[in-house]
């Protein structure tokens, strides 16, 4: 090693970020392993960088003793006065024990080192870089698909999309861009790993805080969502803003916002309903699109008892059930829905069970003008 190589560290050190010193101190740990398994294995041995030209020097370490018994470890006060009349008994004093040859191992060594640690940098720098995609949505080129899993390049590093987190409605073909949820960004031995998902709840809810301006700046809030991927998301919003309509913000213009969602989302199904903290509302527009005759709600028991029109019964329920599936997880309730006619053959909301429902609306509405007269 000489002059350029230290030059070479000073470049390093500016264009990648890694410290010349630390560079040079791992490259003198590494010397010295080399030095005792190809010159000895004595544990004295230490090696020196000239900072400004390059050199490596070994040394050997020795305390000055009036008695030698062992002549790796240690010198006598008379040899040391040799080589530097200053040293007393006890010093420790620095003999050079360069090897013939040690310069080629050095600058190997010295080398590997400054690979090592210019991956371990750059892999800290995507790390650092992707971690703060966490939780967030980022768009994708699906590359190729390894055994069970989809590779996505998210343009510094291959992203993983597992079996479980496919919308398996979805083609995953080469070259085609995707937009997905990063799950989880973890750091290995081969750099860090980037798992992501197209089937999270999170992805529609970022995909509205990137297409709506009001989701993005909090006026317009998502309080909830239910989704089956690739089928139907229902997604629960509020505004505190009187003037904001919070349904029409998220829709927009002719339905603009929510398609550019739907399109992302490969065609899936969005009802965008209106929060309300009267659960008896709030079911009846989570079970959109299907109209609502009387909902009955146990809030003990986390219950709804729903009566729809005879010819709303089957769009109420929903394919498979899944209308009413996404209704009753996206308000915490559990949905028990009747048509008209069989709530009536089988006396499906008892009179307390009405009259509960209608003493709590009204005190629910009560307690809505109250809050209106404060203002």
């Amino acid at each position: 090693m000489n002059a350029e190589f230290i030059e070479a560290l000073n470049q390093i050190e500016k264009e990648k970020g890694i410290s010349k010193e630390i560079l040079i101190e791992t490259i003198e740990i590494s010397l010295v392993t080399a030095c005792k398994n190809n010159f000895g294995t004595a544990q004295n041995i230490k090696v020196e960088i000239d900072r400004d030209k390059g050199d490596v020097s070994v040394y050997a370490e020795k305390e000055i003793v009036e008695e030698v018994e062992d002549k790796q470890l240690t010198i006598s006060l008379e040899d040391a006065k040799a080589i530097d009349p200053k040293l007393n008994l006890g010093d420790i004093i620095k003999i050079e024990i360069t090897p013939k040859n040690f310069g080629r191992i050095a600058a190997q060594k010295a080398k590997q080192v400054v690979v090592q640690k210019i991956r371990e940098a750059e892999r800290e720098v995507i790390y650092n870089q992707y971690i703060t995609k966490e939780k967030d949505v980022i768009t994708g080129i699906i590359q190729r698909q390894v055994r069970d899993n989809v590779i996505i390049n998210l343009g510094k590093i291959d992203a993983i999309l597992s079996e479980k987190e496919r919308v398996s409605s979805e083609r995953y073909l080469p070259n085609e861009r995707f937009k997905v949820y990063v799950l989880e960004v973890k750091e290995s031995t081969k750099g860090p790993k980037v798992y992501v998902s197209r089937t999270h709840p999170e992805l529609v809810k970022r995909l509205f805080e990137q297409e709506v301006p009001e989701v993005h700046d909090g006026i317009v809030e998502i309080k909830g969502i239910s989704r089956e991927a690739g089928s139907r998301t229902k997604i629960a919003v509020y505004s505190s803003n009187e003037d904001v309509d919070p349904v029409g913000s998220c829709v927009g213009h002719n339905g603009a916002r929510v398609s550019i969602i739907v399109n992302e989302l490969r065609g899936e199904k969005i009802d965008i309903i209106p929060w309300d903290e009267n659960p008896v509302k709030f079911i009846s527009a989570a079970l959109s699109p299907s109209k609502v005759v009387k909902v009955v709600v146990n809030q003990e028991e986390k219950s709804a008892k729903v009566i729809v029109p005879d010819y709303q019964l089957s769009l109420a329920i929903g394919k498979e059930g899944q209308n009413a599936r996404l209704a009753a997880k996206l308000t915490g309730y559990r949905i028990d829905i009747k048509s008209e006619t069989q709530a009536k053959q089988t006396n499906f909301i008892t009179e307390e069970e009405e009259l509960g429902a209608i003493l709590s609306r009204n005190a629910m509405e009560e307690d809505e003008e109250d809050v209106r007269d404060l203002f």
